[in-house]
C-alpha cells in the first residue's frame, strides 16, 4: 500500500514522464522537417521510450493500492535556433529528470516504502545512462562544429548510437 505523500510524489513523476516524451516528439517533428531523418528517428524512439517509462510508473502505482492519474501537460517547445540548441535542452532536461527522481528515492527513504525505492532503482540508472546519451551526443555535435559533411554523418549515424554506462556494467569491474 502506497502512502498518500508517496502516490503524489509517483504521479508527479508520471506528468513529468508523460512531459519528457512530449518534449522529444516535439523535438522529432522539428528534426523532421529541418531534414535530419536520423535525428528524427532518434528522437520519435526517445519519445516512445520516455511514454514506456510513463506506462510502468503507472502500472506500478494502481498495483500497489493507489490511484494513477493523468493530469493535463505543458506544451513542449516547437522551435530550436539549432540541432546543438536541441541537444543542449534535452540534456537540461534529462538533468531535471534526474533530480526529480532522486526526489522521488529520497521520500521512500523517508517514508520507509523500501519496495518503492527497488522499483525506482531502475529510474535512477536508466538516467546515469540518459545523460552520458546526451553529452555523448553533445561532444560529437561540437566535434562537428560547422562541417555540413559531418553533419550528414552524425544524422545517418545517431539512429545507431549505444553508450555504455558505468551503471549498465555487471562484470563488478
Amino acid at each position: 500500500m502506497l502512502s498518500k505523500t508517496i502516490e503524489e510524489a509517483l504521479n508527479n513523476q508520471i506528468k513529468i514522464e508523460a512531459e519528457s516524451s512530449q518534449i522529444y516528439l516535439a523535438m522529432a517533428c522539428w528534426a523532421e522537417v529541418k531534414g535530419l531523418e536520423g535525428v528524427a528517428g532518434f528522437m520519435y524512439a526517445q519519445s516512445d521510450e520516455e511514454r514506456e517509462h510513463m506506462l510502468k510508473l503507472v502500472k506500478f502505482v494502481n498495483e500497489r493500492g493507489g490511484h494513477a492519474k493523468v493530469s493535463a501537460l505543458k506544451a513542449p517547445d516547437v522551435t530550436f535556433t539549432s540541432f546543438k540548441d536541441m541537444f543542449e535542452l534535452l540534456l537540461k532536461h534529462e538533468m531535471f529528470v534526474s533530480q526529480s527522481i532522486n526526489e522521488l528515492v529520497h521520500i521512500t527513504l523517508q517514508e520507509k516504502d523500501y519496495a518503492t525505492h527497488n522499483f525506482l532503482q531502475w529510474y535512477v540508472s536508466e538516467q546515469i545512462e540518459e545523460e552520458a546519451v546526451a553529452r555523448t551526443i553533445l561532444d560529437k555535435i561540437n566535434l562537428i562544429g560547422d562541417d555540413k559533411g559531418g553533419l550528414y554523418l552524425f544524422d545517418r549515424d545517431i539512429e545507431n548510437l549505444t553508450v555504455s554506462t558505468a551503471a549498465q556494467d555487471t562484470t563488478g569491474v
